[in-house]
């Protein structure tokens, strides 16, 4: 539901969001691969804030090391973990935008 959510917002905001990763329904790990007019800005996770909600930070290598390493990181990542997402988002600020629209509070 939640991917679902930030794809359809994406694009209606005139952005572009793909899933690259269709991971586990209920319970996979949401990983964001933020992107502004093709240029990769970074890679961001779906974490617990444990304080009733949840919070994105950045993961996986920087973008100035190249698609190789950012390649290599999500193949060790989802063979570590095979019910991960990897949603692709190009919009502006596409870390708040992932945010306002996953992390929700669950208070």
């Amino acid at each position: 539901m939640l991917i679902g959510a930030l794809v359809r917002r994406t694009m209606a905001a005139g952005g572009f969001a793909t899933v690259l990763v269709k991971g586990d329904p209920t319970s996979g790990v949401i990983l964001v691969q933020a992107m502004e007019k093709g240029r990769e800005t970074g890679l961001f996770e779906r974490v617990s804030n444990f304080s009733g909600g949840y919070a994105l930070i950045a993961c996986g290598p920087a973008p100035q090391d190249g698609p190789e390493s950012m390649a290599q990181y999500v193949a060790r990542r989802r063979k570590s973990d095979p019910d991960l997402w990897i949603i692709e988002l190009d919009i502006p600020e596409a870390e708040r935008f992932a945010a306002e629209t996953i992390c929700v509070s669950l208070t």
